[in-house]
């Protein structure tokens, strides 16, 4: 007889536990990888094109299928919200505000 630990279906993960910690580092991971990608590809990140950006390309590797593992642990959504503040602090000029501020002037 064999067990498994966890079962992937469409994409989203599911263990034993049937907790988000996989499904959010794996989202995180696919978010920081095209956000890699944006930070080496664009000389230019004014706000508008970051925002953009962000919205187009990353939110939903961020957003695929939340309703399914809404992340409820602290350290999860720590993970998801990092990319965020990474893809906030790469427009020009936000590098050196507090994270709450960024988020006021962003809306």
């Amino acid at each position: 007889m064999c067990t498994v630990d966890e079962e992937r279906d469409l994409g989203l993960i599911t263990g034993k536990t049937l907790q988000p910690s996989k499904q959010c580092a794996k989202a995180a991971g696919a978010a920081n990888a095209v956000l890699g990608m944006i930070k080496r590809t664009f000389m230019c990140k004014n706000k508008q094109l970051i925002l953009q950006l962000y919205k187009s390309l990353i939110r939903p590797k961020l957003e695929y299928y939340i309703h399914a593992w809404r992340p409820y642990f602290k350290k999860d959504i720590n993970i998801l919200e990092m990319v965020q503040k990474k893809a906030i602090k790469m427009i020009n000029g936000f590098s050196e505000l507090k994270y709450e501020t960024r988020l006021k002037i962003l809306d």
